[in-house]
C-alpha cells in the first residue's frame, strides 16, 4: 500500500462533447479512493461552444485559439469557486487542481495532442497548485495520451466482479478493460478508443433539428437504422487494429457525409448504432470477456443507445450508477486522482492503457 499523505482534489474537465465544465472533488493517497465530495457542472453557451468548437483541429499558437483559451480558463476558475461557495469550503481546503483544458488537436501518431487551457492562469486566479498537461509526457514518449482514466476505473473496481469493462461514452467512446489479477501499480489492463461516442449523434442533431444532442435517444427511437450504410461504417481499419489506439473527436466525420438525405430519425438511428457496433468490435482485443459493461459519460443517458449497445453485446449493460458511482463527474474526478498521482510522482500511464513504452508518470505543477 501507498504510504503517501491522502490530499484532497478538484478534477475538472471539458469533454469532447463541447457540453460544458464538470467539477468534482476527492480525497485520495493516489492508490485508493478514500472519499468523493462536491460536484458541479457549468454547461456552454451556444456563442463560446462554436468559438470552441472553431478551434478543433488546431495548436495552441493558432490565430484567435489564445483568446478562446483565456475564457475557457476563467469559466473554470468560476466553477471552482462556485463549487467551493455552494458547498461550504473555502478555497484552502483544495490541495491540488486536476485542470484537462479542452483537447482540439490529438496525432498521438505525429506525437501530438494539444490541451487548451491556461494552468498558470487558473493557479493565479485560485491561489491552488495546478496539475495540468496530463498528457504530454505519455505521447513525447509514444504513447497514445488516450484513454487517461483507465487508473481511476481501476481504483473504483476493487470490489467488483471482473473481468470487467467501464465504457465512458463522451464525443469519443473509450473502454477499460480490467482482469481479475495485477494492482494498481501493476494491473491486469487494458484500454482504447472504441470508435465515435456522442460526437456525431450531437453534430447530426444540431445539423437537423437544432438541438445540441439527442436527448435521451428519442429522434434514433423513432427511426430506422440503414443497414447498408452501417455495415460501410464499421469496414474500417481502425476497428481491426490492435490496441493501443486512440481517435480524434472527428476522425470519423466521414459519417456525416454517409447518412446525409436521411431523415432526422433515421440518420440518428444510423450514427447510434454506428457507436453501438464499434463498442462491440471492441471485445474482439480483450484477453477474456467482461462479465459486466459499466458506462459512465453522457451516453449512459441515451436510453436508445444504451439498448442498442446492450443488443450487440448481449451482456449486462449498466450505467455507472449501478455501484454507486456519478457518471456525470467521474471523469473530472479521475482528472482530481491523476493529479494526485502526478503530485507524488505515480504513474498515470501504463503499456496497457496508452501503449506507454513503461509505466510513466506525466503532468505539470503550477503554483501561485
Amino acid at each position: 500500500m501507498t504510504q503517501h499523505q491522502p490530499l484532497t482534489a478538484l478534477g475538472l474537465m471539458s469533454g469532447t462533447s463541447l457540453d460544458g465544465i464538470d467539477a468534482a472533488v476527492i480525497t485520495s493517497d493516489g492508490e485508493r479512493v478514500l472519499d468523493t465530495g462536491a460536484v458541479a457542472s457549468a454547461p456552454y453557451d451556444a456563442d463560446f461552444r462554436q468559438a470552441l468548437r472553431g478551434c478543433l483541429g488546431l495548436k495552441a499558437d493558432a490565430s484567435g485559439v489564445a483568446k478562446v483559451a483565456r475564457e475557457l480558463t476563467l469559466r473554470h476558475v468560476e466553477v471552482v469557486k462556485r463549487l467551493c461557495n455552494d458547498n461550504g469550503l473555502v478555497l484552502s481546503d483544495i490541495d491540488l487542481i486536476g485542470f484537462h483544458g479542452h483537447t482540439t488537436l490529438h496525432q498521438p501518431e505525429d506525437r501530438l495532442t494539444v490541451q487548451i487551457g491556461d494552468p498558470a492562469l487558473l493557479a493565479a486566479q485560485t491561489g491552488i497548485k495546478v496539475i495540468g498537461d496530463f498528457r504530454l509526457n505519455d505521447v513525447a514518449q509514444g504513447g497514445q495520451g488516450a484513454p487517461f482514466a483507465s487508473l481511476f476505473h481501476l481504483a473504483l473496481s476493487r470490489e467488483l466482479e471482473k473481468p470487467l469493462a467501464v465504457l465512458n461514452v463522451g464525443g469519443v467512446a473509450n473502454v477499460t478493460w480490467i482482469g481479475q489479477g495485477g494492482s494498481i501499480e501493476d494491473p491486469e489492463i487494458l484500454a482504447f478508443d472504441t470508435g465515435p461516442g456522442n460526437a456525431l449523434i450531437d453534430d447530426w442533431a444540431g445539423a437537423t433539428i437544432g438541438r445540441t444532442m439527442d436527448e435521451g435517444g428519442r429522434l434514433a427511437h423513432g427511426g430506422t437504422v440503414d443497414e447498408g450504410v452501417l455495415a460501410d461504417l464499421l469496414d474500417n481499419p481502425y476497428f481491426e487494429r490492435t490496441p493501443p489506439k486512440s481517435l480524434d473527436r472527428d476522425d470519423f466525420l466521414r459519417a456525416m457525409k454517409s447518412v446525409a438525405g436521411m431523415s432526422p430519425g433515421d440518420g440518428a438511428a444510423t450514427l447510434s448504432a454506428f457507436t453501438a457496433h464499434a463498442v462491440a468490435r471492441a471485445r474482439e482485443h480483450f484477453p477474456e470477456p467482461a462479465k459486466r459493461w459499466l458506462v459512465t459519460g453522457g451516453g449512459r443517458l441515451n436510453g436508445t443507445l444504451m439498448e442498442m449497445m446492450a443488443r450487440a453485446l448481449n451482456v449486462t449493460v449498466d450505467p455507472i450508477e449501478a455501484v454507486n458511482q456519478d457518471g456525470d463527474a467521474l471523469e473530472a474526478q479521475a482528472f482530481a486522482f491523476l493529479a494526485i498521482r502526478s503530485f507524488y510522482g505515480l504513474s498515470l500511464s501504463l503499456p496497457g492503457t496508452t501503449g506507454a513504452p513503461r509505466a510513466l508518470s506525466g503532468g505539470m505543477l503550477y503554483e501561485n
